[in-house]
């Protein structure tokens, strides 16, 4: 599919691409940043667990947990995590499909899963035809793009691509971040508008990352109890499912 872009659309969207470069890389120089996201910290293993637990559970209520011949792509795939996960499900790893901006992202996902399919790319313009996934992730994707028209260019691809009967994994902030001015949050209204056809079954999850990190030995227990608490959940997670296409009964009675 061919869009044609405005000459206005263009600068804003090299304008942010640049800025994005810009962020990521100083993510990368950032050892702060590292060590917060560490898998060596409790807290954000039991976020990770608690977000994939209810993913799965949703996947398997829509039977769209990925068999043979359903790709998978994910949207800003950074080391393949997701992915990774979903091969641990049992989908091929041929059938795993990953794009992202920053070709540093791309090389390091390639060592850590070289049977993967992973290109970078700019996701204004995926390179795969009309309705191929079965499922595309986007996980803290939206947030990290404050330009409008190319957030909703990348929604607009995302659709394209996903198959009648498929779905969007979301998951990305719904608070400001106040140690990250790079981002921007998204509630419900900002996800309907960006995917006004898609049904959205997406809910607040995750306890909020500065006191999850802080639990320490105490995570399994209180980990679970804090995020019962609504407000304190700083996500938003979910499917966003793409109506199936009716098939007439040729049968008339």
């Amino acid at each position: 599919m061919d869009r044609q872009r405005s000459g206005n659309e263009n600068v804003g969207s090299d304008r942010e691409v640049q800025r994005l470069n810009q962020v990521y890389d100083g993510y990368a120089r950032d050892p702060g940043m590292a060590a917060r996201w560490s898998d060596a910290n409790a807290g954000n293993r039991a976020m990770a667990a608690e977000r994939w637990q209810v993913l799965v559970a949703m996947l398997e209520e829509h039977n769209l947990l990925p068999p043979d011949g359903c790709p998978v792509l994910d949207v800003g795939c950074g080391s393949g995590i997701w992915l990774q996960q979903f091969e641990d499900l049992g989908a091929a790893p041929d059938q795993l499909w990953g794009v992202d901006l920053l070709a540093e992202r791309i090389a390091n996902a390639r060592t850590l899963h070289p049977t993967y399919h992973l290109n970078q790319a700019n996701a204004e313009r995926l390179e795969f035809p009309n309705e191929f996934f079965g499922l595309v992730i986007v996980s803290t994707l939206f947030s990290s793009i404050l330009e409008p028209s190319m957030a909703q260019a990348v929604a607009q691809e995302v659709e394209r691509v996903l198959r009648p009967g498929g779905a969007v994994i979301w998951y990305d902030i719904r608070y400001i971040s106040p140690r990250n001015r790079a981002v921007r949050p998204l509630g419900v209204e900002q996800v309907r508008s960006l995917f006004p056809t898609l049904e959205l079954q997406i809910r607040p999850l995750t306890l909020l990352p500065p006191i999850s990190r802080r639990l320490g030995r105490a995570t399994p227990v209180l980990y679970p109890v804090l995020a019962r608490c609504r407000p304190f959940r700083s996500h938003l997670c979910g499917l966003l499912l793409k109506p199936a296409i009716r098939q007439e009964n040729s049968a008339r009675s």
